[in-house]
């Protein structure tokens, strides 16, 4: 395989990274990364200057993924998200010009500093990983993450942020000032783009998809209503482990969707205990774990290393 490397020890290896940019703030870094594996996006609610961004440029370097940034201001336009059509005389026709958010992470950064009618243009994209353009509806990449910074309310330019995009945030946190030892170490240091730039990719694009999924499909064991006892995470690390072994016995040096769903019912079936009401309706474990399938989608996006 591209990397053999324990998965655990790579995780680690990843907020050391992180953590030799954002100074002090491994608890945030780590749950910035839970919230990206579990397919989620991030609000960043700080004043200016606490590295808001430079969290999301870190995260984009470490793995593999396109980004965009976004600078929210009272004249982005909708159609600056989203896309738009633009006529070409030479063709005779309109063609689709593709908006910002056509990337893997989007950094929006002072996301309430935007126009309402701005805001809310994000809501399919977050939720539906989606955009529609007159009538016509485009797939996002996978994955598709939002990291949103917004400045505290009453902030000169601010707006609220409606409520159902509040809402479409998987977490929300603060970085804060660095401490008087950090802050120090930080003004030393080289310049923090230069930093990020030198940054080694600890995982691919591809891998992270990966990851997403087995995540997804273990986080649904502990949500199903028929099952009393979900898979452990140690049901996560050991789905990717099997995704791969079934991709290099195939030949591939990649993992697929199907690798993984594949694989999911053994890795799982021994680790999870039917509800009573399962058991009362004479469901096995393997009508449950034929349900939970069928509930995650599979991603769009290209084969997964």
């Amino acid at each position: 395989m591209k990397n053999t490397a324990n998965l655990q020890e790579r995780v680690e290896i990843l907020y050391q990274e992180a953590g030799s940019i954002i100074l002090g703030k491994k608890d945030r870094i780590r749950e910035a990364f839970l919230a990206l594996l579990a397919d989620g996006h991030v609000l960043l609610e700080d004043v200016p200057g606490t590295g808001k961004t430079t969290l999301a440029k870190v995260f984009a370097q470490l793995l593999s993924l396109d980004n965009h940034r976004i600078q929210f201001t009272p004249d982005v336009m909708p159609s600056d998200l989203t896309g738009f059509s633009v006529y070409h005389p030479d063709r005779g026709e309109f063609v689709y010009e593709e908006g910002s958010v056509f990337s893997n992470l989007i950094l929006a950064d002072e996301i309430n500093r935007a126009m309402p009618k701005t805001q809310s243009a994000l809501l399919e994209v977050m939720e539906e990983r989606q955009v529609t353009v007159e009538g016509i509806t485009r797939k996002l990449p996978a994955p598709f993450l939002v990291i949103a910074t917004g400045n505290p309310y009453g902030a000169v330019g601010t707006e609220l942020l409606p409520e159902a995009e509040i809402d479409r945030f998987l977490i929300s946190m603060t970085l804060g000032y660095p401490s008087l030892e950090d802050e120090i170490q930080m003004a030393m240091k080289e310049d923090r783009t230069h930093a990020i730039e030198k940054l080694q990719p600890v995982f691919s694009r591809e891998e992270f998809l990966e990851m997403q999924q087995a995540v997804e499909l273990v986080r649904k064991t502990r949500e199903n209503t028929k099952v009393l006892r979900g898979a452990s995470p140690r049901a996560t690390i050991a789905l990717v482990r099997m995704a791969r072994a079934s991709a290099y016995a195939d030949g591939r040096d990649y993992v697929t969707p199907s690798d993984v769903m594949q694989q999911f019912p053994y890795v799982v079936r021994h680790r999870i205990q039917l509800s009573k009401d399962a058991v009362e309706a004479q469901l096995g474990k393997d009508d449950v774990i034929e349900e939970i399938l069928k509930e995650v989608p599979v991603p769009k996006g290209g084969e997964m290393a």
